[in-house]
């Protein structure tokens, strides 16, 4: 055995190596705080505008629900999401070749920017929609930024027996901005829908100028040139598909929604073929955007099976029950329906709850035991929670639902920092963007595809029992026969839309042709009241929300499968360490610069 001129083997170098990690990991909790105020913001940003769209059609003179108009609501509620999820494996990459630090405080720069740009929104009409909707996708630019390294930054600051919970953290703010965004729009949009966009603005100043002073980068770079083809290959693809979702949902001829249309079918087939031109480009090219050898990874390979699994389950989901809310339970219980898109977000604060409970608690705990019990474990009780979800009735009682969402946060929040954390910690030094990259583009996707998916079930529920349940409904109410059928034959998506907006349904539908204006003054009221459109559309809704809950299970499961499968945790070498690097936490062996996975 050597010794060292002080008397001990490697002492020195243990020393030097324990002062370079003390300074690397100085000021961690400062890059945590604002990595996690930058995702915070980008995903309160995604929701904020769900809820406040009547108050910004209403702003620039535009009914999103008149024939022609609808494409405008899709594409400002969607179009966000759209970008993010195209971009962040990109931005991934570029984080890895110039810098991390870089590429995110220019993200916060853009979406401040953007967010002024669409506060002062001076057009009306289509003009007025196209305009934001271009600023949203430019947002979104911004956001991509932010969301494709913030995961990247923190697990390159923080040391791995910390990183579960400073990850967990993060995704926790991720997720819980997503809701906190319903909440904040509620209260904003109806005092100045402007407000949407400028509450974003002072975060944004005080996040781009705090970024700037005080986060610095610690990772690794790696030159190389850009793979323009893969970019193009895999932004048209990616794009193509999400695009055919998109007008799926949309109605098509005499159809309820857009599947048969030849355009969707063109789009989604050329998305899936440009996506598999752009995989076998991504093994020919020096420098790839999506490194496919990642994929050999055990740990990176399942945890983003069960991300998928998971986003593709909970996205929509979110979706339909707040339709449940709105269109079904809050006016039963007195709401009028211009109230119901605020108490909606309002009575969904136990998901928020759950998640901001289970998030850094689980993160913390897969630190110490591994990523694989905490992620499994919420997988299969969110399937519980909506098997339990599905066997409540539609007019339910709120205690039982509320403890349902409770519980179904604590299991979302049991999986997504532990699967985060998992994900990170087996990805190289010098690759940790462009895998946070891929993994933020596989959930982004999974989300606009999971609300493709729901909408689908729920409206073809829909399609299947309401034209005979609302012309018989309206009939009965003295409608004249040929209204009620006319009315009745309709697309049930400007059903769904208008009770997700906020808008009253039946006013909707029956107003502007001048029906209600030739009924008795009682039976109008009765026909636009809280009562008479929850309670027609109670039992088909229930057909669709049968087939919803039924896919949110299946996808649960399969998350949980791939979670269990994702074999004993490996950890990568940080940057500046040696393959041995600090040793791993308790349960967790430390792995080699191959990665390769038990």
């Amino acid at each position: 055995m050597t010794l060292s001129r002080h008397g001990r083997s490697g002492a020195p170098a243990s020393a030097a190596r324990g002062e370079e990690d003390a300074d690397r990991y100085r000021g961690r909790w400062s890059v945590l705080s604002n990595t996690t105020l930058g995702v915070l913001m980008a995903t309160i940003d995604a929701s904020i505008v769900l809820i406040s769209l009547p108050d910004i059609f209403r702003g620039i003179q535009l009914n999103p629900l008149t024939p022609g108009n609808t494409s405008y609501f899709l594409w400002l509620l969607m179009g966000y999401m759209l970008v993010t999820a195209v971009l962040v494996v990109s931005f991934g990459r570029l984080g890895d070749m110039f810098g991390r630090v870089k590429m995110y405080n220019l993200g916060f720069v853009i979406f401040t920017v953007f967010s002024i740009l669409l506060s002062v929104t001076w057009m009306h009409g289509p003009a007025a929609a196209i305009y934001m909707i271009v600023m949203r996708v430019f947002q979104g630019v911004g956001g991509a930024l932010i969301m494709a390294n913030s995961a990247a930054i923190i697990t390159d600051a923080f040391p791995r027996r910390q990183r579960g919970l400073a990850l967990g953290i993060n995704a926790v703010a991720a997720i819980a901005g997503s809701f906190i965004g319903l909440v904040l729009g509620g209260l904003l949009a109806p005092v100045d829908w402007r407000l949407v966009f400028w509450v974003s603005v002072p975060v944004g100043v005080a996040g781009s100028v705090w970024g700037y002073i005080n986060l610095k980068d610690r990772g690794i770079r790696t030159p190389a040139r850009i793979d323009w083809l893969g970019n193009v290959t895999f932004a048209a693809g990616l794009v193509a598909v999400l695009v055919g979702i998109v007008y799926g949902i949309e109605p098509h001829g005499g159809h309820v929604m857009g599947w048969t249309n030849p355009l969707v079918i063109a789009a989604l087939a050329g998305g899936v073929a440009l996506l598999g031109l752009f995989a076998w480009i991504e093994t020919r090219v020096p420098a790839p955007m999506f490194r496919i050898p990642l994929f050999r990874l055990r740990a990176f390979t399942a945890g983003n099976l069960a991300s998928l699994m998971a986003a593709l389950g909970r996205g929509g989901l979110m979706f339909i029950l707040i339709i449940w809310l709105q269109g079904i339970w809050l006016p039963r219980h007195g709401y009028s329906f211009s109230q119901t898109p605020l108490w909606a977000g309002i009575y969904m604060l136990p998901l928020t709850a759950g998640f901001l409970i289970a998030g850094p608690v689980s993160g913390a705990l897969s630190d110490r035991f591994g990523a694989r019990p905490f992620a499994t474990g919420g997988m299969l009780l969110a399937a519980v929670t909506f098997g339990l979800l599905e066997a409540l009735p539609v007019n339910f009682s709120y205690p039982a639902f509320a403890v349902l969402l409770l519980m179904n946060g604590l299991a979302m929040g049991l999986f997504a920092s532990p699967n985060r954390a998992a994900i990170m910690n087996s990805l190289p030094a010098d690759q940790r963007g462009q895998g946070a990259g891929m993994s933020s583009t596989t959930q982004n996707s999974a989300m606009v595809l999971s609300i493709g998916i729901f909408f689908t079930l729920i409206i073809s529920g829909l399609a299947s029992h309401l034209p005979a349940t609302l012309a018989s409904g309206l009939t009965a109410q003295g409608v004249p026969a040929a209204d009620a059928v006319r009315v009745a034959h309709l697309p049930p998506t400007a059903t769904v839309f208008g009770a997700f907006l906020g808008y009253n349904p039946i006013a909707s539908l029956l107003g502007p042709a001048g029906v209600l204006s030739r009924l008795p003054h009682a039976r109008a009221a009765y026909l636009t009241g809280r009562s008479f459109f929850p309670d027609l559309i109670s039992a088909p809704f229930a057909s669709g929300l049968h087939e919803a809950f039924a896919f949110a299970i299946a996808a649960m499961l399969i998350a949980a499968a791939a979670s269990w499968l994702r074999g004993k945790p490996r950890i990568q070498p940080d940057a500046g360490t040696t393959g041995s690097g600090e040793a791993g936490p308790r349960g967790v062996e430390a792995g080699t610069s191959g990665g390769r996975d038990a």
